[in-house]
């Protein structure tokens, strides 16, 4: 961030700022106040996202710190110059493929898909059930009487299937997958 601002200094009629993401997501530590900060400290220059990802969850983040455009990494050059004209005239850049998966949501009756919830057996579900309710994994074993070490077999799963590096991940991704839900209940 200092390094734009110092870049501004000798470039003070700046039209547009891209934010390369990456991989990395909003959730990520910093990724999204340094958004925020971006769009309050180049206004009125838009701040436009450019990520490797174009999922919508992500892509709302991003505009709820006021990027004005999303673009992922898999669209074309001359797309992404059309995106960049388009923040620069006013509009609002989102990809096609995500308002196609918001169109599906508004088609199936308003009634969001859970598109993993049938990724974990039986009792993966109830690991992850009480994974989301924020139950230690000596809790977990007794109430499902099950060995701790168990337990732990069935997280790691559920850390693969769900592509998370710890718990911590795994609670925030079951918390999206199940959004309807209560937070922990300890």
């Amino acid at each position: 961030m200092q390094e734009w601002r110092d870049a501004r200094l000798g470039h003070p009629n700046v039209s547009v700022i891209l934010l390369v993401i990456g991989s990395r997501k909003l959730t990520d530590l910093g990724v999204a106040n340094d958004i925020a900060k971006a769009v309050q400290e180049f206004a009125p220059a838009p701040i436009v996202v450019v990520a490797d990802t174009d999922d919508l969850t992500q892509i709302l983040k991003a505009l709820e710190c006021g990027a004005k455009g999303f673009i992922p990494t898999t669209v074309g050059l001359r797309v992404a110059s059309e995106a960049i004209a388009m923040t620069l005239a006013g509009g609002v850049f989102v990809p096609a493929s995500s308002v196609m998966a918001m169109r599906n949501v508004i088609d199936s009756n308003g009634a969001a898909t859970r598109p993993m919830a049938g990724l974990f057996t039986a009792r993966q579900m109830a690991v992850v059930e009480a994974l989301r309710r924020g139950r230690a994994n000596k809790i977990i074993a007794h109430e499902l009487q099950l060995r701790e070490s168990t337990v732990k077999v069935h997280i790691r799963n559920i850390m693969k299937k769900l592509n998370a590096t710890n718990r911590t991940e795994v609670a925030f991704k079951i918390r999206d997958m199940f959004p309807d839900q209560s937070g922990p209940d300890i």
